[in-house]
């Protein structure tokens, strides 16, 4: 497959990143590549309210082992081998990290192709052409495999059952800036690191109310703790990246 365009987000790193398309309603540009840039590939995407994205886990260094694949993975150590190898189970966020369940019945971004789904809202669409879309939770760079009108007849099923993620997650902590760290950012990008950071960004299996966490959320570096039901934000640096 080829890379038909990234996307442009505020994310840097897996670490902060939704956890899912929509959670973090804030607006993302989604740039074709150079053989890709025409016009004509989005004429009548306009009339559409939502798009799918298909795209790759770029910054996983867990590997699908395919057939094709066989004779690269039996050259790497036994260590890499490891890392190479798909598992068959994982634990989700959404079970607290401590129970397995099957691959095919998660989102988990280790998976035997590195390809992910996100369903997200279409704002406009720029001269370019350039898609700008709302809730995206993909990384900065993310490359685009395909994109796809949401077709509200044929994808929706709201009595559908969730398994184990029947009900959508909700912020679950209060963010507290006694220190005004907020106020350096311009409003858009506050009320973006706001909503994430009240989802809660930690593996679940994390509760070290005195770990200092960090993560880089656009020309800006992220530091902030977590106690009860509260996310403190300890500082907020530029970049030096």
């Amino acid at each position: 497959m080829v890379q038909i365009a990234h996307i442009e987000t505020p994310f840097r790193e897996k670490f902060g990143v939704p956890r899912q398309a929509g959670l973090v309603d804030y607006e993302a540009r989604v740039v074709f590549e150079p053989d890709y840039r025409v016009a004509e590939a989005v004429r009548g995407l306009e009339e559409f309210d939502y798009v799918w994205l298909l795209w790759r886990f770029h910054l996983n260094k867990q590997q699908g082992v395919g057939t094709s694949r066989q004779q690269d993975v039996e050259s790497q150590s036994p260590e890499d081998q490891k890392a190479m190898a798909w598992s068959p189970t994982v634990r989700p966020p959404r079970l607290g990290g401590n129970k397995r369940v099957g691959v095919f019945a998660t989102r988990s971004p280790f998976r035997p192709n590195a390809i992910g789904l996100s369903c997200v809202r279409l704002v406009r669409i720029e001269a370019g052409p350039v898609l700008v879309v709302a809730g995206a939770d993909l990384v900065d760079g993310t490359p685009i495999l395909d994109i796809k009108p949401y077709l509200a007849y044929a994808d929706a099923h709201p009595e559908a059952r969730s398994g184990y993620a029947q009900i959508p997650p909700q912020p679950e902590l209060k963010v507290v800036d006694d220190h005004g760290w907020l106020l350096l950012l311009p409003d858009d990008k506050r009320q973006v690191l706001s909503e994430a950071l009240a989802q809660d960004p930690r593996p679940h299996y994390q509760h070290d109310a005195s770990r200092v966490y960090a993560f880089p959320f656009d020309k800006w570096e992220v530091r902030f703790r977590v106690g009860d039901k509260a996310v403190e934000i300890v500082s907020v640096e530029r970049s030096v990246k």
